[in-house]
């Protein structure tokens, strides 16, 4: 085994919560995530992969698929090293795309389709895609008026149907017709059609990839500290995580099916819906965006997965499950039975609700598309610590250091002489093989961002939290969103959490503002949603009121508005710099 991989097994968080079944050290092969593939392929060759638009496809139709397009791709003149960019929903497409760029070395980058045209434009122009593979539908709102800035230099088209078997070509027709089946005309020079290219001969070259150092992906941070960055994840990490997360999640399971609601183009679905449920052998259902609450459990209630189903996502999702009042009338009780929230905190009342009205098992799980982005999460088959983020996965090690000199060193490392407990807090690093290669063409804030420690390399995660002594921990906020009212830190986390504890509260956003009166420098200001049945029945100064009798004063917010939805990005997570920005006292500032 690569000795930098293995963490010391006496370990605090190895000692009271780690999951039975699962190992504490593992190796880590470098394979390729082709070679990843092709030996899922070779054990699963007749199962179903995937499910979508009412159509199954099975491992070896879609090994076919990827050779094709791969072929074909490498015969356009793409090779080791280039890039493609993929504008495509969660479908068929995406995943074979991903999985065909990745057999010859080229490396894929995916947009967000919901994306505006320059924001198109800026992950273009960060990552250099030589192609792009679009949807029809998305090619003349959003490509068209950007695509002469850029260095593409051919387009492959699809519609989102095109693979869509389980519909008929009768309905397909009409469903063109009346407009239910988007579609779009693409004219650039030139262009061609993904189903033509899925024609082609299989005939891979040979390419020599090395898997710890040659990028797979190029994933794009959200942005919340800064301008948008695209992290350079390679072969070696991808395969790693997907390892990590199935080790967790109990061994491979073939049966078991993934919903793929969340969007493949952000790290979190790439590891957990796309890679992980091709590492269980199992099957993922994918919708080209997010179903209504009612047709998701239709869907899970109607398709067959003997072994349950796996579920991520954010907060959010399970607790529209959770707070559903006709929960009753589908048959889902039991089959949910491996979700992990992540994307920010999973508060206490939700988990009990969904695990009540499903009969499944939730956990807290950690990540970044720094690591992959999977880092941690709960104990899903044993009794597990509420509060924090779970335990590191197998062969990753963490620890809190001083979130203003990493050289200090740890502060909590969950051996002899950490220092655990709140007033301990620092800044969370992790180190495993999951960790990121660099940020794409930013040698200074790599610098910034991953750090050596002990002879090994580590990433500043920019989320302050602390160890208990059990090794778990407990995150408080990210570093650049504390807020300094009269030199105290207020962490906007813990005051959203006390806000939800409100029974007339559905979600909350806090954020710091200047101090109009010049006085404590910042404030504290939070934006909240009122559940339905509370609306006009409490002010936002008794809502501020009930604050000040719970929370020490200087974490009070200064100011609480009510709005009617807190803004969340398309994973869950709150937009708390949205607010903020948007808010007169910021752009006063």
């Amino acid at each position: 085994m690569a000795k930098e991989w293995q963490v010391n097994e006496d370990k605090a968080w190895f000692k009271k919560w780690w999951p039975e079944k699962c190992p504490k050290n593992m190796e880590f092969e470098k394979i390729s995530l082709g070679e990843f593939f092709e030996g899922q392929r070779r054990k699963y060759a007749n199962d179903n992969m995937m499910w979508f638009l009412h159509s199954w496809m099975t491992y070896d139709e879609a090994g076919k698929a990827m050779d094709s397009l791969a072929t074909a791709l490498s015969n356009l003149g793409l090779k080791k090293g280039d890039v493609c960019a993929l504008l495509l929903p969660n479908s068929f497409q995406y995943i074979i795309s991903f999985y065909a760029c990745a057999k010859i070395g080229v490396i894929a980058t995916g947009i967000n389709p919901t994306y505006k045209p320059l924001e198109v434009l800026y992950q273009i122009e960060t990552t250099n895609p030589k192609a792009l593979i679009v949807l029809d539908a998305l090619y003349g709102e959003f490509v068209k008026p950007i695509i002469a800035k850029t260095n593409i230099e051919f387009i492959i088209y699809t519609n989102v149907a095109d693979l869509a078997s389980g519909l008929s070509g009768a309905i397909k027709f009409i469903g063109k017709l009346i407009g239910k089946i988007p579609k779009g005309k693409v004219d650039f020079e030139p262009a061609y059609k993904l189903l033509d290219l899925l024609k082609t001969e299989p005939n891979l070259p040979d390419v020599d990839i090395d898997p710890v150092d040659l990028p797979v992906t190029y994933i794009m941070t959200g942005g919340t500290t800064g301008i948008p960055k695209a992290t350079v994840l390679t072969h070696f990490n991808l395969v790693s995580n997907a390892r990590q997360c199935i080790s967790w999640f109990g061994g491979e399971e073939p049966g078991v099916g993934g919903v793929g609601v969340l969007p493949l183009f952000h790290s979190f679905a790439m590891t957990t819906v796309m890679n992980a449920c091709i590492a269980l052998g199992g099957w993922m259902m994918l919708f080209p965006r997010p179903p209504p609450t009612e047709e998701l459990l239709e869907t899970i209630q109607d398709l067959p997965a003997p072994k349950g189903f796996l579920y991520t996502g954010a907060e959010i999702l399970f607790k529209r499950l959770a707070d559903l009042p006709t929960i009753n009338e589908f048959d889902i009780m039991g089959k949910l039975r491996l979700c992990v929230s992540g994307a920010g905190p999973l508060h206490g009342p939700v988990a009990e609700a969904f695990e009540k009205n499903t009969g499944g098992r939730i956990v807290e799980g950690y990540g970044l598309s720094e690591a992959s982005p999977v880092v941690s999460a709960g104990n899903l088959f044993g009794e597990s610590p509420i509060g924090t983020i779970g335990m590191p996965f197998t062969g990753t090690d963490w620890a809190i250091f001083d979130a203003e000199d990493f050289n200090k060193g740890p502060i909590a490392i969950g051996s002899p002489g950490s220092k655990y407990g709140e007033e301990y807090s620092g800044e969370i690093c992790v180190c495993g093989p999951q960790v990121m290669k660099e940020y794409l063409n930013q040698p200074e804030e790599t610098a910034d961002t991953i750090k050596e420690w002990d002879n090994r390399k580590w990433l500043l995660t920019g989320d302050i939290g602390f160890m208990n002594e059990d090794g778990t921990i407990a995150i408080r906020d990210r570093k650049k969103q504390l807020i300094k009212v009269a030199g105290h830190s207020v962490f906007p986390k813990e005051v959203e959490s006390m806000l939800m504890k409100h029974e007339a509260v559905s979600e909350a956003a806090v954020a710091g503002l200047p101090d109009p009166e010049g006085k404590v420098g910042e404030i504290a200001k939070a934006w909240v949603e009122i559940k339905p049945e509370y609306k006009g029945k409490i002010t936002e100064d008794e809502l501020k009121a009930w604050t000040e009798e719970n929370l020490t004063k200087w974490k009070c917010p200064a100011i609480i508005e009510f709005v009617d939805e807190v803004p969340k990005s398309v994973l869950g997570k709150v937009q708390r710099r949205a607010l903020q920005e948007a808010d007169s006292l910021w752009k006063s500032k």
